[in-house]
């Protein structure tokens, strides 16, 4: 059975997403975001940097939520959620999917990193500003692309879960502006979804 190294509010809700959307039986192992749950011997042997998600099937044990997201989809269930390569969705499902984390989730990270995880007086204004200008510049493009449709590629798709989860992150952190209309709905489309529900609330 697949096993999920998971850590609430991480990108690890990706992986349990798409696994409640396609009906796969799986096990969760939930670790606190803590020295002691992530930077332990055992889950450093799992990845080296102490990160999830990291995914076990069998006597395979990989880590990274996108490349977790497309093994699942090509050596156990799709679910329709890759569009065929010949179709004239493809191109556009890889797009958007890599868009996530190359540039989406670096000024995220940040953001997060200045609010959140170091002291307060370890912060810094500017690079915290600049974090936010940047998530901004790019989620237009993603604002723009979603002005006349339900999700990125037309319809529910693997490219939803890495970047729809990334624009409710934003959203949550207060960086999604009210002008960005189109992501704002289409945010409450993604929270709206009973899997993404039960991804977002575990271990909670």
């Amino acid at each position: 059975m697949l096993k999920v190294h998971f850590t609430p509010g991480t990108r690890a809700g990706r992986v349990v997403w798409l696994l409640e959307e396609l009906g796969l039986e799986y096990e969760v192992n939930i670790m606190p975001f803590t020295k002691e749950g992530l930077k332990s011997e055992e889950h450093r042997a799992r990845h080296s940097l102490g990160r999830v998600p990291v995914l076990e099937d069998g006597d395979i044990s990989i880590f990274e939520s996108g490349a977790i997201i497309q093994y699942i989809l090509d050596c156990h269930k799709d679910g329709g959620l890759k569009p065929d390569s010949s179709s004239q969705e493809f191109p556009y499902y890889l797009q958007w999917f890599h868009y996530c984390e190359g540039m989406v989730m670096p000024p995220m990270n940040q953001i997060v990193v200045q609010t959140i995880l170091l002291p307060p007086d370890r912060r810094d204004e500017n690079v915290l500003r600049q974090a936010k200008n940047l998530l901004t510049k790019s989620l237009v493009p993603v604002n723009e692309n979603l002005a006349d449709k339900d999700y990125l590629v037309g319809s529910f798709s693997a490219a939803d879960l890495m970047l729809g989860h990334s624009c409710f992150m934003a959203n949550r952190l207060g960086c999604v502006s009210d002008e960005m209309e189109h992501i704002k709905n289409y945010v409450s489309k993604i929270e709206a979804r009973p899997a993404f529900q039960k991804a977002i609330t575990m271990g909670q």
